[in-house]
């Protein structure tokens, strides 16, 4: 303890140390007041406050730009507004035209099917007509085939020779 006690006299006897008869935080204080003179003389404050008054000034240089982009952009966004309104105006009157001419095609599709039926039938009714007509003259030419044979064969059985001389006297004696 006695070491302790001694060191402690020795440090309150140790004076503080001072140059020209100012304590260190004097010569702080003393440096301090030098620099913002010197600053104050050399306008410091002037060039920031300058350069901080550029920069709000770009700032608000580019806010005016950012609104004016803003106002740009909400004006192409109603002229696309408007574009689309007229494009879905547009795709449904196409749409309407369409349907109206899908509508023409297929009535007239309908009417040429109609008239292409009834030609058909036409045909057909005309060609059965004339089968029919083909088969009736086919049918009196086999009759008439067949007639002809069985009067040939007729005549072939009840005429002889001598019924033909009968009949050749007959006819002289007539004339």
């Amino acid at each position: 303890m006695a070491d302790l006690s001694l060191i402690l006299a020795e440090a309150a006897e140790v004076a503080e140390p001072s140059a020209l008869g100012l304590s260190p935080p004097a010569w702080v204080a003393l440096s301090m007041l030098v620099l913002i003179i010197i600053a104050l003389v050399l306008k410091v404050p002037g060039v920031l406050t300058k350069g901080l008054d550029d920069s709000i000034a770009e700032i608000r240089k580019q806010l005016d730009e950012a609104k004016s982009l803003r106002a740009d952009a909400e004006a192409l966004k109603a002229e696309y507004a408007t574009r689309i309104a007229n494009a879905e105006k547009d795709v449904a009157a196409m749409l309407a035209h369409a349907r109206t001419e899908a509508d023409a095609i297929i009535a007239k599709a309908e009417s040429d099917t109609t008239h292409v039926i009834a030609r058909r039938e036409k045909m057909a009714s005309d060609k059965i007509e004339a089968a029919e007509r083909t088969a009736v003259a086919e049918l009196r030419g086999k009759a008439a085939a067949a007639a002809a044979a069985a009067a040939r064969d007729l005549i072939a059985s009840h005429y002889g020779a001598d019924a033909d001389r009968v009949q050749v006297d007959s006819a002289i004696a007539a004339i």
